[in-house]
């Protein structure tokens, strides 16, 4: 049976803009999905900005999420300047940066959110199709120069990669900022280990804007409820969305279900800006870098910067950069946007200080390429193989770190990294968390302000012991590829040797600081003082955000509380590979 339409909307004239509320996007099974249009007032025919997510379209972003639109507007006043922010939503596009630009801006509710109604599944197909059918509404539209492009963080960035991968007629173009692609490797279990971000966010950021919870709250701007105008039950409620949670703790191997809410890049061949958050780490800059080495498109860019999750979407910066591609694809403008670099890298320092650099490829060819090796005994990275030695640790503690000696110069490392380690447990099983760190002279760790977590480390990776069976077709020397289609337990006091992809990361260490690789058996701990944002941002969690790794269900003591040892030397070279990256005259 089909699902209700919303309520029928109304168009009018306000802000410059012409604002059709509420319209109606029928799709294939009857559902109706419910948009809302901001274009040019007047005749014409324009490109469409589409989006399509969970986090209620009628949500204004400083209503919903305040103290991350305070801070972004102190830090940034050019983000406010030049609009009434009055229809500002979270990860999408400004409307009034766009259509004054000669752009319409189409946002939808997906099913079951905001005035869609419907069952919430998300990252399913079936939300992959319903974006389908959207684009080409939106193309079909009498106001539509029939060339639609995509553009949002995060969510608005995953679902790009699954649309496109459908390839859809009408879409031209797309700008995922900030957007995983491997639902398994790069959103859920991290190494094979279970996150619980994907579980909290559901229930903090979807369901309180599931689509019946009338009374949630009116947008007002079109003084519309934002979650529509039905009050279901807590049962109806219930029965209209899957439980995420259990779906993921029940699904602990890749498969089918995650392949179904991962992209293919082999069937992505639309034009594609890709813009990764080097302090995205648990998210958001993994999919990024897979997407620009690995999709199909002939023409694809890649963008690199730092700062918090929404900041530089916002900015002049990454608008600037979004309306240039777009004016581009969208507008056929010879700008010249095809013949400039194929990467631009904000290249960052100590002090939250980046420098612009464009560069043709990635990973950088003129890297070299440096492998270090760990001493157990003198707890060192070093250059050259160490005599046998070997460290023991408690299996969920803080671990043991590996110190490279002091800089004398200034060394550059930008680029994906990887460990080879040789462990034994005493149990069936282990995890490792590898966290590299920089430290001042003084000794006192470098954080930056992450995607979302105002301190993180430089980079960070993970892996589950019994996970660790390589796919030789697809590993690289500093990227290894797990299939985390099996697992291999372990026999105690038996040696195996574990390859651990560690994120790409970008940080250029002066004379006088020290990198550091720490082995844990648990999340990296920030434990410094917090900033007043950080006191207030709930995701904030010492360092790794909401991408903790402490389900007692996932990790249980009897499994993974015993002790790991972490052997070194000749017999077993356990090692970092690290992407140094040398001075080139005329960048910078």
């Amino acid at each position: 049976m089909a699902t209700p339409a919303p309520s029928t909307g109304y168009s009018e004239e306000k802000d410059g803009m012409r604002i059709d509320w509420d319209v109606s996007i029928p799709m294939d099974d009857g559902t109706v999905m419910s948009a809302d249009v901001f274009r040019p007032d007047g005749d014409g025919t324009y490109p469409a900005i589409v989006s399509y997510g969970p986090y209620a379209k009628g949500l204004r972003f400083q209503d919903g999420y305040p103290n991350q639109w305070d801070k972004m507007v102190a830090d940034h006043p050019t983000v406010a300047a030049g609009s009434s922010n009055r229809y500002q939503s979270w990860e999408v596009v400004d409307p009034e940066k766009w259509v004054p630009h000669g752009y319409a801006v189409v946002r939808f509710d997906s099913r079951g959110a905001g005035r869609s109604p419907g069952a919430i599944n998300p990252r399913s197909h079936r939300e992959t199709e319903d974006l389908a059918a959207g684009i080409e509404w939106a193309a079909a539209q009498p106001w539509c120069s029939g060339k639609v492009g995509l553009c949002g963080i995060s969510y608005y960035a995953i679902n790009q990669w699954h649309v496109a991968g459908l390839q859809p007629p009408h879409l031209t173009a797309m700008v995922p900022w900030e957007g995983a692609g491997d639902y398994y490797r790069d959103s859920t279990r991290h190494g094979g280990i279970l996150s619980e971000f994907t579980g909290n966010w559901y229930a903090r950021q979807v369901e309180s804007v599931q689509h019946g919870l009338a009374g949630k709250g009116v947008n007002p701007e079109s003084g519309l409820g934002i979650t529509g105008d039905e009050d279901l039950s807590e049962k109806e409620l219930a029965a209209n969305r899957v439980d995420l949670g259990a779906e993921l703790r029940n699904r602990p191997l890749d498969g089918p279900w995650y392949r179904e809410r991962s992209a293919d890049w082999s069937k992505i061949a639309v034009p594609f800006l890709s813009a990764a958050n080097w302090g995205g780490q648990g998210l958001h800059p993994r999919g990024n870098f897979e997407a620009f080495t690995q999709a199909a498109s002939k023409d694809k860019w890649l963008e690199v910067h730092g700062l918090e999750h929404w900041t530089h979407f916002y900015t002049d910066y990454g608008v600037g950069l979004q309306r240039r591609f777009f004016d581009h694809y969208l507008k056929g403008e010879d700008n010249g946007w095809d013949k400039g670099p194929r990467v631009r890298l904000n290249v960052r320092h100590p002090g939250e200080r980046f420098v612009p650099r464009d560069e043709s490829e990635w990973p950088l060819a003129r890297t070299r390429w440096t492998t270090v090796y760990l001493d157990a005994a003198a707890n060192a990275l070093a250059d050259e193989v160490p005599a046998a030695s070997q460290v023991t640790y408690q299996a969920l503690g803080d671990g043991v770190d590996f110190a490279l000696p002091v800089a004398d110069q200034e060394t550059e490392l930008t680029g994906p990294l990887a460990a080879t380690l040789y462990v034994s447990s005493s149990t069936a099983d282990a995890d490792l968390f590898l966290v590299l760190g920089v430290f001042d002279p003084d000794g006192q760790e470098v954080t930056f302000q992450g995607a979302l977590d105002p301190n993180t480390p430089v980079a960070q990776g993970w892996l589950r012991v019994s996970h660790r069976h390589l796919d030789p077709e697809r590993s690289l020397p500093y990227r290894p590829y797990h299939t985390h289609d099996r697992t291999e337990p372990l026999v105690a006091g038996e040696v195996v040797r574990c390859d651990v992809e560690i994120w790409p990361t970008s940080i250029v260490v002066p004379p006088g600081y020290q990198v550091v690789l720490s082995v844990r058996g648990k999340d990296y701990e920030y434990t410094g003082p917090l900033s007043d944002f950080a006191k207030t941002f709930y995701y904030a969690n010492r360092g790794v955000g909401p991408f903790t790794h402490n389900d007692p269900a996932d990790r249980p003591v009897e499994v993974f509380g015993g002790e790991v040892t972490l052997y070194t030397g000749a017999d077993h070279p356990s090692s970092l590979l690290l992407p140094v990256v040398p001075a080139n005259p005329g960048r910078g």
